[in-house]
Order: structure tokens, then sequence, then C-alpha cells
């Protein structure tokens, strides 16, 4: 029987339990989740939640950083990102990974077909979420990313992990992906279409909540494709999944659950 949870602040909106539950289905699997408001203050806990409350968690804004100090073990990918969305408790070790990165690239290829080797992308933000796309992006063929975020200091530190990611747009480079990490509450008004933006442009906007966000609608309306974060939010749990248990569990089935 599997105790399955998601954490984050805020969390009252979450499919994950949707999910997880749905995930434990076809894998054979028996048990349940639940949803844990649990806010950067609080995520010393995060430990201790494993192995008494929880077997596994999946980790949201805004701990997925903090939770990436707090494990004993982790994988290559959420070493280099520093950031963890999935946590499992095994033999008394802490152990966690990142599978948003792979998994938005997923969405995309689901959606879109193969579309990543050699584009050139911009992602908004600079929190665990941009820190695991770009990543992605970059390990499946990316020829450059963009990233812009509210502190500089913590865009110059993402940038400089990678040699084909840059602070600062790149002049006439076209923009084929461009992806909003950045949460509702803490967006700014800015420009409907950057420079390089056409319509064979996917504009990516990871919230789920409002399903059609006003800036995804802007990027429809400049006739961009676009995507909300469902797809990808359906893909990072299978690969999640297959991190917790060895079981394949398609995104694609996942995401059928959702939409």
């Amino acid at each position: 029987m599997w105790r399955l949870g998601v954490v984050g602040t805020p969390i009252a909106h979450s499919l994950s339990p949707q999910l997880h539950e749905a995930g434990l289905r076809l894998a054979g699997l028996e048990g349940a989740s639940q949803r844990v408001e649990l806010g950067v203050e609080d995520a010393a806990l995060l430990p201790g939640m494993l192995g008494t409350e929880f077997d596994a968690l999946s980790v949201t804004s805004p701990l997925k950083n903090a939770a990436a100090r707090l494990c004993d073990e982790v994988t290559d990918v959420a070493a280099r990102t520093e950031s963890v969305n999935s946590l499992l408790r095994r033999d008394g070790v802490v152990l966690g990974a990142s599978t948003d990165g792979d998994g938005f690239v997923d969405a995309l290829e689901h959606a879109f077909g193969s579309m990543v080797d050699n584009a050139h992308a911009v992602v908004l933000g600079a929190g665990g979420a941009a820190s695991a796309i770009l990543d992605a992006l970059l390990a499946r063929g990316a020829a450059s990313v963009v990233v812009h975020g509210r502190s500089e200091a913590k865009v110059d530190a993402l940038v400089a992990r990678y040699p084909n990611a840059f602070s600062a747009s790149l002049v006439y480079r076209p923009v084929d992906i461009i992806v909003n990490t950045i949460p509702v509450a803490g967006r700014s008004a800015e420009a409907a279409v950057l420079q390089g933006v056409h319509h064979e442009t996917v504009a990516v906007d990871i919230t789920y909540d409002p399903r059609d966000s006003d800036w995804r609608e802007r990027y429809t309306a400049a006739g961009c494709r676009t995507l909300n974060g469902l797809p990808m939010l359906a893909f990072q749990a299978a690969r999640q999944m297959k991190w917790w248990w060895d079981v394949d569990v398609p995104g694609a089935s996942l995401l059928e659950v959702l939409t």
C-alpha cells in the first residue's frame, strides 16, 4: 500500500493526487495520495515525513531547490539542476530525482512531434522548474536557451552551468520555443511577443490553473502554437512513477485522466 503525497504552496489546486492514484491503478498497485500545504520555512520537515507518513512525495513550488539540499542522494539531473520534484525513502535513505525537464520535452514531442533538436528557446523564470527545463532542452539537442528572470543573480548562476545558455536575448535568432515557468501570482505585465517569435513558435505556460492564462492567450492571438501545463504534469509524473516503482506508466494515459 503506497502512501503518496504532493507538497508545496499553494497546493489546493494540485492535480497530483489524481495523477498518483491513476498511476497506481495503471501500474497494478494499491495506495492513495494527498496534498500537504508546506512552505520553504517548513522544508526541513520533509525527510521526517518520508517513511512515517509517506513512502514517496511529489514536490512542487517553492520547495524544489530546498528539497534537493535535504536529500541523502540525488540523481545526476537533480544534482545538475539543484532541483528535486520527486522524493523516495529506500532502506532509510532519502532519495531525490528531477523529472520536470524530461517530462516537459516528452510533452512537447507528444503534442508537436520532434522539435527540440537545434531549436532556439527562451525560458521565463529561474526557479526549480526553469532549471530542469533548461537542462533537458540542452541535453536533448537545443542549440541555445535564453533565460529571463526577475533575479539577475539567479539567472546568471543558472546559465553559467551550460555553454549554450544565455542571460540576454540573441539578436536575429528565431524563437522556436518559449516557456513561462513563473507562478501566476508572481507575474508582472510583460510584452505580448518577444522579438523572434513566429507562427511556428511553440509557447508553453507550465501553469494549468487557469488552463488558458492571459500569457498563453496573447501568444495564441499572435498565431503561435500553444500549450498549458497539463501535458508536462502528466509526462513528468510518468517518469516519476518509473523512478518510484520501476513500472512503465504511459504519460498519454495519465494525460487522458486530466483532460
